[in-house]
């Protein structure tokens, strides 16, 4: 072996080491959605009258499926519902998880590993399942919480009405998600050195302004990541009301976007406009994670963009 091939010989492990992941990540990611675009530049052309004589041919459209995408109102209306469902369900649930990790930090706190359990439980129920089970509880034939309102001689409430809808979608979320964003939060706030608490209770600081003054600023990082990943997952939002559509009129088949896109795609046959939208969604999701970050980043961190 020379000197030459000695030297780059190690320099060459790494990338060596980096192949499998990275032709998985090409395999399952790049491909896919190359495929995706390419799909959305294309469309079915169907010619010919009769059954015997109708012909379908495949060709290249351009942009034609995005200016589609882009003029359907009922796309952008389930944009629109997708954002009131994430007003609902992102402060709820992060407001939770803060809260908990914070009563799980407080160093009188007990049972913490059971409680932590407890809240984290939710999170590993599937979300079908979760739905499933809410869904029954909504409604004012079999659910207990409806069942007691009718013992007291209440009338039984609509938890299913195109109103509150988004709240009882949201909720099964909240359900959900609320422990996955409160481990994250309590692990945070694990790794914040003892000491300060320590220097802030001699000088007579309590504990509420500890939370405050101390661990919130602390969990800026944390709180921030949890944003964004809630963010993408509600403006993905899909099983909790697939599965409740059967039970409710509220919901149409095309609710949240991704929904509209699972219609056109296998409901009507149209794979070609489905995948348009589905690039549409991302790049809408993309603009608002990036978007959001760089807010964040300019006020909270104080870098200006060069």
């Amino acid at each position: 072996m020379t000197r030459r091939s000695a030297r780059t010989a190690p320099a060459r492990v790494p990338y060596a080491f980096l192949t499998p992941a990275i032709g998985l990540f090409v395999l399952f990611m790049v491909a896919p959605i190359g495929y995706t675009v390419y799909l959305s530049l294309r469309r079915v052309k169907v010619t010919g009258l009769g059954l015997g004589s109708r012909a379908r041919s495949e060709s290249f459209v351009g942009l034609a499926n995005y200016r589609a995408v882009l003029g359907d109102g009922e796309f952008w209306q389930s944009c629109l519902r997708v954002l009131l469902y994430g007003a609902v369900l992102v402060p709820t649930m992060l407001g939770l998880a803060l809260l908990f990790a914070l009563l799980l930090d407080l160093p009188r706190a007990r049972a913490r590993s059971f409680s932590r359990v407890a809240i984290f439980m939710p999170y590993a129920v599937p979300a079908v399942i979760a739905s499933l089970m809410w869904g029954f509880m909504y409604l004012p034939s079999v659910g207990p919480g409806q069942y007691l309102l009718k013992e007291f001689g209440q009338p039984p409430l609509d938890l299913l009405n195109p109103t509150s809808i988004y709240f009882s979608v949201a909720n099964i979320a909240v359900w959900g998600g609320t422990g996955f964003n409160m481990i994250v939060l309590y692990t945070a706030l694990r790794t914040v050195p003892g000491e300060l608490y320590e220097s802030a209770r001699m000088d007579g600081a309590t504990e509420w302004q500890i939370a405050w003054r101390i661990k919130i600023p602390m969990l800026t990082p944390a709180l921030i990541m949890t944003f964004v990943f809630s963010l993408i997952a509600t403006l993905q939002v899909f099983s909790e009301p697939t599965t409740l559509r059967p039970l409710t009129n509220a919901l149409q088949s095309g609710w949240t976007p991704l929904m509209k896109i699972y219609q056109d795609a296998f409901a009507r046959d149209d794979i070609h406009s489905a995948a348009a939208a589905s690039v549409v969604l991302a790049v809408v999701t993309l603009v608002f994670s990036f978007g959001f970050l760089q807010l964040v980043q300019r006020r909270a961190f104080g870098q200006e963009q060069r």
